[in-house]
């Protein structure tokens, strides 16, 4: 099929690419030409493991191609994909502006019929709104063009998206028209060979189940985190009580793990606009609200450890936090609403400085803290620690699963070391002469 994109962000980019890659010709539609450029030069803009060298392929052999013409991307184009951000708006609201936008550009720029896909994850009614918006363009040309709107929700995760796009578990579509079901369905049968995986329902459906199934994941984290803090005053191990949870089918071993709170991109930004969604129809959303309201205090939990740590110690101002790992979580160099910087800004904020080391997020972390004199962002995993009072370990990168303990207690001043992701059993940490704090269990 030709295939438009419209936005080259993470979700257009792994959808560009694996569209590409089962043979499909995309157009990849973006407004910043800096951006574009750089496309065309074979350098992609996010960090995704095997992502760029489906991109690079692609485009060598002609498949994939970027542009900033909305109008050369639509010329010949079967189905035009919306692609762009919907960050939150300061009450918690999906901000719609950029969808809009596109809506409104297509419907001025479109010149035959087309599908329209709304892959952004957008509010529930957001399909009428495109669809509105894309009629009072047309209306305005004086064309009578036939198109339709469907929601095709991406459920990708950050560190293992291409797998996920080629190889899914669902692929969830909302229609209002048997013709774009059964152009969708085509267009996804090469990703769903060994099985069914194709779940159509209406639009309104859809948009819903992408916001549900986000927040049904981010609830299981904040369980999991408040099981860890009641195991902490109750002398019982957040290990144990997963293993003997997880061993249950209906709850299952995924999302549990106990930590330092979720980040990035999709989880707070859902929640919040779901408990939105709820109030603008009435619906207070309790369970949101708490999920929401627990991860909030987790995420500067090992603010609160270390700050207690160092109180009786002369207090933490003054003192140096080695910390290994800035993105939200590993095999992606994301540092949206991650717990690590959370932490880092609330321990700079009292005078403590810190000094920060992950294997891909290093620039993002240089601009992020580029005004924040007491953050130095180092290119060693290990000379971070060279002096430092003590080591948070704050993403859980495989590099950081086993390290050389005996490395970190000669460098660290003093062998004081927070463990935010629970990768070292306490026992282990005691045998090694280290002063270990953890989440969940006792402190040995």
């Amino acid at each position: 099929m030709n295939l438009c994109i419209v936005g080259s962000g993470y979700v257009g980019m792994v959808s560009a690419a694996c569209f590409a890659e089962m043979g499909n010709d995309v157009c990849c539609v973006d407004a910043n030409s800096r951006l574009v450029e750089k496309l065309r030069s074979g350098s992609i803009h996010i960090y995704e493991p095997g992502l760029e060298p489906l991109v690079r392929n692609n485009y060598s052999q002609g498949r994939l191609k970027f542009t900033t013409s909305l109008e050369e991307g639509l010329a010949g184009a079967e189905v035009a994909f919306i692609c762009v951000g919907t960050p939150s708006l300061p009450d918690g609201s999906a901000d719609l502006r950029h969808v809009r936008s596109v809506a409104g550009e297509i419907g001025k720029k479109m010149n035959s019929p087309l599908l329209v896909v709304n892959k952004s994850t957008v509010p529930v009614g957001t399909a009428d709104l495109v669809r509105g918006i894309i009629a009072g363009e047309l209306r305005g040309r004086g064309l009578n063009l036939e198109f339709q709107v469907a929601s095709n929700p991406e459920f990708l995760k950050e560190g293992d998206a291409v797998n996920d796009f080629m190889k899914p578990d669902r692929v969830v579509v909302g229609v209002a028209d048997p013709g774009a079901a059964r152009l969708l369905r085509l267009l996804y049968a090469p990703f769903a060979r060994s099985r069914e995986k194709f779940i159509l329902m209406g639009v309104r459906s859809a948009e819903m189940t992408k916001y549900a199934a986000n927040c049904m994941l981010a609830a299981k984290i904040s369980f999991i985190n408040e099981i860890a803090g009641i195991c902490e005053r109750t002398g019982a191990d957040v290990r144990d009580v997963r293993t003997g949870i997880g061993a249950d089918q209906r709850i299952g071993y995924h999302f549990i793990y106990p930590g330092m709170g979720f980040g990035g991109s999709c989880f707070p930004k859902d929640v919040r606009a779901l408990i939105r969604t709820a109030d603008e129809h009435g619906v207070e959303a309790r369970l949101l609200e708490a999920v929401e309201d627990v991860n909030r205090r987790q995420k500067l939990l090992m603010a609160e450890r270390i700050a207690e740590y160092f109180a009786p110690l002369g207090g933490a101002r003054g003192r140096t936090l080695a910390v290994w790992g800035l993105a939200f979580k590993a095999n992606t160099d994301d540092l949206r609403e991650s717990a690590p910087v959370d932490v880092i800004r609330n321990l700079t904020a009292g005078g403590m400085r810190a000094r920060v080391y992950d294997p891909v997020a290093a620039d993002n972390g240089r601009e992020e803290f580029a005004g924040n004199v007491l953050v130095t962002v180092e290119d060693d995993q290990y000379a971070v620690l060279e002096g430092s009072d003590a080591l948070l370990v704050a993403t859980e990168w495989n590099q950081f699963r086993t390290p050389n303990f005996q490395r970190i207690k000669t460098l660290l001043s003093s062998p004081v070391l927070f463990d935010g992701r629970n990768l070292y059993p306490p026992e282990e940490m005691l045998a090694q002469g280290f002063i270990y704090h953890c989440i969940g269990r006792g402190n040995p």
